[in-house]
């Protein structure tokens, strides 16, 4: 019997065999990633720098970019080198390390929307009350309440199932390292140590989605009762983003863990790893900037001002060669 000490690395599910279709899998993430990268890097430099976005609803936005950038920097880039350097293998320590920063952004993410789910609500059902009850040291509070509670999670899950005697073969049946695909790799009765923080965390992600839910639906009936067709359009353009993100995130995610075992297939398992991992933070910046004025006018004066500074850069050279 192996463990992960005798285990030097792991071999990762490749999505294809042939050389075509491998640099076909690296430049089609190639092109998501840096998607990905673009859309969130502009709504976190738009929202730090536009003075109008610094609200709780524009900085929790900012923390779920910051999250959404980390989780597909976790998985991503390995994915693309293996695909072009025809390679399967990551190392234990680099397994380990990512089961632990994607398990910790994705539950960081997932209490944030949670947080956010508050924010819409306070925002539409007790607006008198919204700058007591989330005020600046309340956001900060809330913010790292989120990063905090993923991180502690993160690291009990990473911990306990790496503590896991392994005794099968290194081959992980996924394109990341995942916990259930390396449970599989167990042979002993130690899973049950994880299967119980499993059951814990289940217990918080229905808590905070029944949270998330009995928002919504006070959300629903206080803006139904708003007598203006304008300010119904305006409260449900405020909220409708993150009800959106919310059901992508949770939809894909619970039915790649949640499926049932008779339609699970190899195939089916890699391609909903793909939408529930890859897929969210690359539509997120989408998402909240298609219907939001006052983030699509903040980044429009950003990309105005960087082009602007990129045109005077050639003119200012040829004003010093002009004057030599």
């Amino acid at each position: 019997m192996s463990n992960i000490s005798t285990i030097t690395q792991f071999l990762l599910l490749a999505f294809a065999d042939t050389r075509e279709l491998q640099l076909l899998h690296f430049w089609l993430f190639l092109g998501i990633y840096l998607a990905a990268l673009l859309g969130n890097g502009l709504i976190i430099t738009a929202i730090a720098c536009d003075h109008r976005l610094h609200t709780p609803m524009y900085f929790f936005l900012l923390n779920l970019s910051l999250l959404d950038l980390g989780s597909i920097s976790t998985i991503v880039p390995k994915s693309m080198a293996n695909s072009l350097w025809n390679n399967r293998a990551i190392s234990s320590f680099g397994c380990a390390a990512q089961v632990f920063w994607f398990v910790f952004l994705v539950l960081a993410e997932y209490s944030l929307l949670t947080v956010m789910a508050y924010d819409c609500y306070v925002a539409i059902c007790k607006p008198l009350h919204y700058g007591t009850l989330l005020g600046s040291r309340a956001c900060v509070h809330m913010a790292a309440a989120a990063w905090g509670g993923g991180f502690l999670n993160s690291l009990f899950h990473t911990v306990t199932t790496f503590s896991i005697p392994l005794c099968k073969d290194n081959s992980v049946d996924q394109f990341f390292c995942e916990i259930p695909q390396i449970l599989k790799l167990s042979c002993s009765h130690s899973y049950l140590r994880e299967a119980g923080l499993v059951v814990v965390s289940s217990f918080l992600f229905w808590g905070c989605f029944i949270f998330i839910v009995l928002s919504y639906v006070q959300i629903f009936r206080a803006v139904l009762r708003i007598p203006s067709q304008q300010g119904r359009h305006k409260a449900f353009s405020t909220c409708l983003p993150h009800l959106v993100v919310v059901s992508l995130f949770v939809s894909t995610g619970t039915f790649a863990y949640l499926k049932p075992p008779s339609i699970s297939s190899p195939f089916l398992d890699l391609v909903m790893a793909v939408l529930y991992s890859v897929l969210p933070p690359t539509v997120n910046p989408l998402i909240y900037s298609i219907r939001n004025q006052e983030l699509k006018d903040a980044l429009r004066k950003l990309i105005t001002r960087f082009s602007t500074a990129i045109d005077c850069v050639p003119s200012s050279t040829n004003d010093s060669q002009s004057l030599s």
